[in-house]
Protein backbone atom coordinates (compact mmCIF):
# COMPACT_ATOMS: atom_id res chain seq x y z
CA UNK A 1 0.00 0.00 0.00
CA UNK A 2 1.25 3.40 -0.64
CA UNK A 3 2.12 6.28 1.80
CA UNK A 4 -0.41 8.92 0.98
CA UNK A 5 0.52 12.78 2.00
CA UNK A 6 -3.17 14.83 1.40
CA UNK A 7 -3.30 18.41 1.36
CA UNK A 8 -6.79 18.85 1.15
CA UNK A 9 -7.50 19.92 4.48
CA UNK A 10 -11.21 20.83 4.00
CA UNK A 11 -11.67 17.02 3.76
CA UNK A 12 -13.93 14.80 7.05
CA UNK A 13 -10.95 12.23 6.59
CA UNK A 14 -8.03 14.35 6.66
CA UNK A 15 -6.30 14.18 10.20
CA UNK A 16 -3.13 16.15 10.01
CA UNK A 17 -1.79 15.37 5.96
CA UNK A 18 -2.93 11.96 6.34
CA UNK A 19 -6.55 10.18 5.81
CA UNK A 20 -8.25 7.99 8.41
CA UNK A 21 -10.89 6.82 6.03
CA UNK A 22 -8.93 3.25 5.85
CA UNK A 23 -9.13 3.36 1.91
CA UNK A 24 -9.84 6.17 -1.32
CA UNK A 25 -11.02 5.87 -5.05
CA UNK A 26 -9.29 8.08 -7.32
CA UNK A 27 -11.46 8.64 -10.51
CA UNK A 28 -10.05 9.35 -13.58
CA UNK A 29 -11.03 6.89 -15.97
CA UNK A 30 -9.88 9.03 -19.31
CA UNK A 31 -7.60 11.07 -17.64
CA UNK A 32 -4.49 11.96 -19.78
CA UNK A 33 -2.83 14.14 -16.95
CA UNK A 34 -2.81 15.03 -13.03
CA UNK A 35 -5.91 17.67 -13.34
CA UNK A 36 -8.84 14.77 -14.96
CA UNK A 37 -8.16 12.90 -11.58
CA UNK A 38 -9.81 13.44 -8.29
CA UNK A 39 -10.07 11.79 -5.23
CA UNK A 40 -13.86 10.29 -4.94
CA UNK A 41 -13.21 9.67 -1.55
CA UNK A 42 -13.13 13.61 -0.80
CA UNK A 43 -16.49 14.56 1.61
CA UNK A 44 -15.93 17.86 3.13
CA UNK A 45 -15.90 18.31 6.84
CA UNK A 46 -18.38 21.21 6.80
CA UNK A 47 -21.42 19.29 5.41
CA UNK A 48 -20.37 16.39 7.77
CA UNK A 49 -19.73 18.07 11.02
CA UNK A 50 -15.81 18.59 12.11
CA UNK A 51 -14.55 14.90 12.64
CA UNK A 52 -15.20 11.57 11.34
CA UNK A 53 -15.89 8.58 12.74
CA UNK A 54 -14.03 6.37 10.74
CA UNK A 55 -10.53 5.62 13.16
CA UNK A 56 -7.47 6.86 13.37
CA UNK A 57 -5.18 8.22 10.61
CA UNK A 58 -2.76 6.62 8.62
CA UNK A 59 -0.15 7.60 6.08
CA UNK A 60 -0.28 3.96 4.39
CA UNK A 61 -3.70 3.61 2.71
CA UNK A 62 -5.49 1.61 0.22
CA UNK A 63 -6.25 3.32 -3.11
CA UNK A 64 -8.20 1.57 -5.62
CA UNK A 65 -7.61 3.45 -8.93
CA UNK A 66 -9.85 4.07 -11.89
CA UNK A 67 -7.37 6.35 -14.03
CA UNK A 68 -6.11 3.42 -15.96
CA UNK A 69 -3.37 5.28 -18.34
CA UNK A 70 -1.21 5.88 -14.91
CA UNK A 71 1.76 3.82 -15.35
CA UNK A 72 1.28 2.82 -11.39
CA UNK A 73 -2.11 1.47 -11.92
CA UNK A 74 -2.54 -2.14 -11.53
CA UNK A 75 -5.52 -3.91 -12.24
CA UNK A 76 -7.01 -0.83 -10.54
CA UNK A 77 -4.93 -0.37 -7.71
CA UNK A 78 -2.21 2.01 -6.73
CA UNK A 79 1.30 0.86 -6.74
CA UNK A 80 3.27 3.73 -6.68
CA UNK A 81 5.38 4.42 -3.23
CA UNK A 82 4.19 7.81 -2.62
CA UNK A 83 0.47 8.69 -3.34
CA UNK A 84 -0.22 12.92 -2.63
CA UNK A 85 -3.57 13.78 -3.19
CA UNK A 86 -3.80 17.77 -3.62
CA UNK A 87 -6.65 20.32 -2.75
CA UNK A 88 -6.28 22.45 -0.01
CA UNK A 89 -9.25 24.60 -0.43
CA UNK A 90 -11.14 21.31 -1.94
CA UNK A 91 -15.33 21.70 -1.23
CA UNK A 92 -15.70 18.78 -3.77
CA UNK A 93 -14.47 15.75 -5.04
CA UNK A 94 -13.82 17.38 -8.70
CA UNK A 95 -11.72 20.04 -7.07
CA UNK A 96 -8.78 17.04 -5.56
CA UNK A 97 -6.16 15.54 -8.12
CA UNK A 98 -3.82 12.86 -7.93
CA UNK A 99 -1.05 14.91 -7.67
CA UNK A 100 1.45 11.22 -8.31
CA UNK A 101 -0.50 10.58 -11.27
CA UNK A 102 2.34 9.37 -14.43
CA UNK A 103 0.75 9.18 -17.76
CA UNK A 104 1.96 5.64 -19.63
Amino acid sequence: MPLLTCSAQSCIYNKGMNCSRGDINVEGENARCVEETCCNSFEERTKYGAENSMGHASAVIDIDCKATSCMYNERCKCTAGKVGISGASACEAQETECSSYRKR
